[in-house]
Formats: structure tokens, sequence, C-alpha cells
């Protein structure tokens, strides 16, 4: 098997940073894009791009690159500034995205990994019928419109170059190192805070950050992952309340859950101003995997409880 050149993009982010180290350790030649200077183990080649967008000039560091992993993407904006959040998204995410493609194609990178976000396929799942690749895209946020934009960019040029695009659509991504709401979830666990969630029977699938660069860097290689859409979890779906319970025990900190109906739960929050935040927490999401699995040969090298305890043993408060 050829062991490529890969330039990842985000490297000094929480999926980017994994997928450099991950790949350097399977002896992958690996080029490190991030926006300042960076330390990295092994000889991992750091590149400095200040900036992504439109304009971005990638031609030295693409420089004998067999493949790429973009990672880099302007995420969810906690406080919002942005006078058309849409623009904003669309500069990085979709404009950047394409531009580095173009370059791509044009230096001779035989693949192109995407990761993109299930955001794509929509926001929430009926029960028992979770997502499936190939589903409709129906995003419903700016962030998840410019990733389907950025997905479609990307199979044209590979429809007009030849060159093959992967496109990756993580749910909630949890390991060593998660912020936002997992790291204030493991927060309140750590506390010992009662939480009101008990008895919510919602579905969600989630995936470990192990997990998610290990299909990465399988789709580096992988004959049958070209030019395909995978979706990508830890193959078990759990209700908030038992991933509270899981975590806790993964952190030695049992679960302080008081079991308030989801009904009651939603309309408070939505009182409060907090309708988004109840919707995800009592909500389904569910991903269906089969298509990875059967296509790929792929599993899941960690279980959920494996993935947790991971993710426990790298929390820092």
């Amino acid at each position: 098997m050829i062991r490529p050149n890969v330039l990842v993009t985000g490297a000094n982010g929480f999926v980017g940073g994994a997928v450099c180290a991950e790949a350097a350790a399977r002896e992958l030649t690996v080029g490190a894009a991030t926006r300042a200077p960076c330390r990295f183990f092994g000889e991992t080649e750091n590149i400095v791009v200040e900036e992504i967008n439109a304009n971005t000039l990638w031609h030295a560091a693409l420089n004998g690159r067999q493949a790429v992993v973009h990672a880099a993407a302007r995420v969810h904006v906690m406080a919002e500034t942005a006078g058309n959040p849409l623009d904003e998204f669309r500069r990085v995410n979709v404009q950047g995205t394409l531009n580095l493609a173009e370059q791509a194609a044009f230096a001779g990178v035989r693949r192109f990994v995407f990761i993109s976000s299930v955001k794509v396929n929509g926001e929430a799942t009926q029960p028992d019928r979770p997502f499936c690749a190939d589903d409709a895209p129906a995003p419903l946020d700016a962030y998840g419109i410019s990733k389907l934009e950025a997905e479609q960019g990307l199979r044209e040029i590979a429809a007009q170059t030849g060159m093959e695009v992967v496109i990756i659509r993580p749910p909630l991504v949890y390991g060593p190192g998660v912020k936002a709401n997992f790291a204030t979830m493991m927060r309140w666990l750590r506390r010992g805070v009662p939480l009101p969630l008990g008895a919510i029977h919602n579905q969600r699938s989630l995936v470990a950050l192990d997990n998610l660069v290990d299909l990465i860097v399988t789709c580096l290689t992988h004959p049958a992952a070209a030019n395909q859409t995978f979706l990508v979890s830890d193959g078990q779906d759990v209700s908030t309340t038992e991933l509270l319970r899981r975590m806790g025990q993964a952190m030695n900190r049992p679960a302080r859950l008081i079991p308030v109906p989801a009904g009651l739960l939603t309309q408070a929050a939505a009182l409060l101003g907090k309708g988004d935040m109840a919707r995800r927490l009592c909500g389904s999401l569910q991903v269906d995997i089969q298509k990875t699995r059967h296509l790929l040969g792929w599993k899941p090298p960690l279980t959920l409880d494996q993935g947790l305890k991971k993710a426990a043993e790298g929390y820092s408060p």
C-alpha cells in the first residue's frame, strides 16, 4: 500500500491535531497547516496559513502531496457578531474550501478528504429513522448550509478534474480535550451538580475522537472511499440520561439526575430563552453507519464506554 504525503488543515484543532498524530504514527508524511506556528512531535512539517478564504495561496503547502484532509472550518459561534453569519460561514467553509480543492487538483493531489457535519442532514431525527449518508440534505442553520454548499462544490471539482473526494459527516465528537457543551456536561458531573435530566428517552449518536480519526485515515487510501459520503459514530446510540450516567461512571462521579419529564423541561427552557439547548438535550439525532461499515469494512475501534473513559482521563477542569 502506498503511504501518501498528506496535508492536514486545522492541524492545531481538536480533530486536525489528532489526525496529524495518528497519520504520523502510521508513518505517513504529514504537513500540518495552522494559522500560527505550532510545535508538533516527530517529523511533522508545520505550514503557517494565516487565513483560509478564496484568496489563500496553497501552492507551497501542496507541493508533493498525494492527499489532503481538510478539517479547518468556521464552526459554531456562540456569541455571533457578524451582520450576516451565512456570508461569514461561506467565506471560510465554502470559498476557502473550494479554493483549496481547486489548487489541490492542479497540484496533482489524488484524494481530498473533507470533514463536513451531520448538520448537512439536519438537526433531529424521528424515532427509529436515523439519518443515512445518501439522504436528501436538509440543513437548517448557516453552518450546515455552508457545509452542504462546500460538499456540492467539491463534487463538481471532482467531476471536472478527476481528483477523488471523500466527505465525512460526524455528529458530536468527544474525547480528551473536548470543549463546548460536552466539556460543560463533564464539569457538571465533576462538581456533583443535580441535573433535571433523569427522564430523557431520546436517542443520540456520538463519535469518539479516536473513532473519527481512524475513519479519516482509512479514507486516505481505501479504494472504495473514492467520491463517497460517509456518516460516522460509535455505533452505540444513547439517551441523554444514559450518556450522563455512563460519563459519570467514567469519571468516578455518580450522576445526580432528577427525573423531570422532557416536555416540562422543554417548556421551562423555552421560557428562559434556552429552547435550543433543551432541544439538543431532549431531542434525538441518530446516524446509520451501515454504508461506512459495509463499503469500507470499517468498525469503530473504541466502544462508547472506552471513548468516554479516554475523554474522562483527558479532562482538565
